[in-house]
């Protein structure tokens, strides 16, 4: 990005925007391209509070520039060569009461052409009025590579008086740190030196607290830790060994073996079969933090394009922290209405799914995307081609070996000696029931012993699935269509069914 700023002003475009909330940090990168250009230029800082003052001298404001009009006026007036810094401008080019600002804007553009000065909008925000996007070049500012990371790890190691840092430990703690700003990487690291007394290995899960932070701030991801293992999911276990040999798949050595980073995976089924509890469980799995996108949270009507903001928000943040597993929870219902939004939101979710599915194809950094739908027939076709992930799985209602699993999981769960059930014969009266109802059987067989004052039996799990009408029932035919649709379009979870279909074959 530094080299893509520094072309831009060498071909002296008039008008730039940088998206960053680095402030000190892109200062220093602007004012070394403007030392390292010829001529050589000035830089000059603008804020609302002192005006246009020049960078690295005593604190100076330029006569009457304090308002941005005055002080883009003053930009004109000058003869030498500068860069014009200006910072926090977005909220006078909103365009309500602000044309004379945006005017001013244009006038600049129109006078500096040829020039060897140019105007730099400085911003977290990005907001560019439709009388200026013609005229203006939007960069966002990356965050701190791990380079730049380790420069800082360095420094701080330095003012600690700490001499020695074995390599693993270092890289670690670099990767840790990837995603925070510099500053923010300072700030953990002094965080990890006070709360320590040196920096090891054990302190990388202080630096992750921070990205938990980052999370937090953002609003619209969810950080989720889950302390159950993948071997607490019963069957499954086609899905199972398409994890694990999957799970060094983000490392340098499958890179330099030549594998390509996963893309993400789509688990179809039944809802209550383990669909969710896998994409939680990857997380330990591999290694790597789980984040929910809450597309509830990315819709926000108050302002056009507010929500289309949100999710590249939303994506940015993910990517800043890669790699990372990105979980989005019952597809189908996101992105249920994206053809005909046009009528109902004023195509805000086809923009929305649009945006999400063009960041699915190009995206190069390491979000693995694990979604999660019940109703095939509702996503958008789009979603299903080939590319878009690296596996369909289905995931069917449990046969009675992994009924017997998956009771021998929760019992476990709940008493330490279960050798007094019959798994065998809980697994055969539960035929039809989910991974979810069969646990929610075992839990009503515990609340109907518990109001008795007694332990509970194999007859009060019994009674219980026998109260129960299971979804299989009540929802027949949906999943009989989803079934079929799975057949040929999907790969089985189960490794019986995977089997049986290779043979097939």
């Amino acid at each position: 990005m530094q080299e893509e700023l520094n072309i831009l002003v060498k071909a002296q475009y008039p008008l730039i925007y940088l998206v960053t909330s680095e402030e000190e940090r892109t200062e220093m990168a602007i004012a070394k391209i403007a030392q390292d250009s010829k001529p050589q230029r000035r830089v000059f800082i603008w804020t609302l509070t002192h005006g246009m003052v020049e960078y690295g001298q005593p604190r100076v404001t330029q006569h009457n520039t304090v308002s941005p009009q005055a002080a883009i006026d003053w930009a004109i007036r000058q003869r030498e060569p500068g860069l014009f810094v200006f910072k926090d401008l977005h909220p006078f080019l909103d365009g309500m009461g602000n044309a004379e600002v945006i005017r001013w804007l244009r006038d600049a553009v129109a006078n500096f052409k040829g020039s060897q000065k140019t105007i730099v909008l400085m911003s977290p925000v990005q907001q560019v009025p439709i009388e200026l996007e013609k005229e203006v070049v939007v960069i966002d500012f990356p965050l701190p590579d791990m380079a730049e990371i380790e420069r800082v790890l360095s420094e701080q190691l330095k003012s600690s008086q700490q001499r020695r840092l074995n390599t693993d430990a270092r890289e670690k703690l670099v990767k840790a740190a990837l995603g925070l700003t510099r500053d923010e990487a300072e700030k953990v690291y002094r965080k990890a030196l006070v709360t320590a007394g040196c920096l090891t290995e054990a302190e990388v899960n202080i630096v992750l607290s921070e990205k938990k932070q980052l999370i937090r701030r953002n609003g619209i991801l969810e950080y989720i830790e889950e302390d159950e293992t993948i071997d607490s999911v019963g069957g499954l276990e086609e899905l199972k060994k398409w994890l694990k040999q999957r799970s060094n798949a983000f490392t340098e050595r499958a890179r330099a073996y030549g594998l390509p980073q996963p893309k993400g995976m789509l688990i179809l089924g039944v809802p209550g079969c383990g669909k969710s509890m896998i994409a939680k469980t990857t997380s330990r799995l591999w290694g790597l933090p789980l984040l929910r996108l809450d597309m509830g949270r990315v819709y926000d009507g108050s302002t056009v394009g507010r929500s289309e903001a949100n999710l590249r928000s939303a994506l940015k943040t993910a990517e800043s922290i890669s790699p990372v597993i990105l979980f989005i929870d019952e597809l189908d219902k996101a992105f249920a209405g994206s053809a005909g939004s046009a009528d109902s939101d004023g195509g805000t979710s086809s923009r929305i799914f649009g945006s999400f599915l063009t960041w699915m194809q190009e995206k190069t950094s390491p979000v693995f995307v694990m979604a999660t739908a019940n109703r095939v027939e509702r996503l958008p076709g789009e979603f299903l081609r080939k590319g878009r992930f690296d596996e369909i799985f289905f995931v069917d209602l449990p046969n009675a070996e992994e009924r017997q699993d998956i009771f021998k999981i929760h019992l476990s769960k709940r008493r330490r000696d279960i050798s007094r059930f019959d798994l065998e014969q809980l697994a055969k009266i539960s035929e039809g029931f989910s991974g979810a109802e069969i646990e929610q059987g075992a839990i009503a067989a515990m609340y109907e012993a518990f109001a008795q004052d007694r332990e509970f039996t194999q007859l009060d799990i019994i009674a219980a699935i026998k109260s129960t009408l299971p979804l299989s029932k009540t929802m027949t035919e949906q999943v009989t269509a989803l079934r079929e649709w799975a057949r040929q379009r999907a790969r089985p979870a189960a490794s019986s069914v995977a089997e049986y279909q290779r043979l097939e074959f």
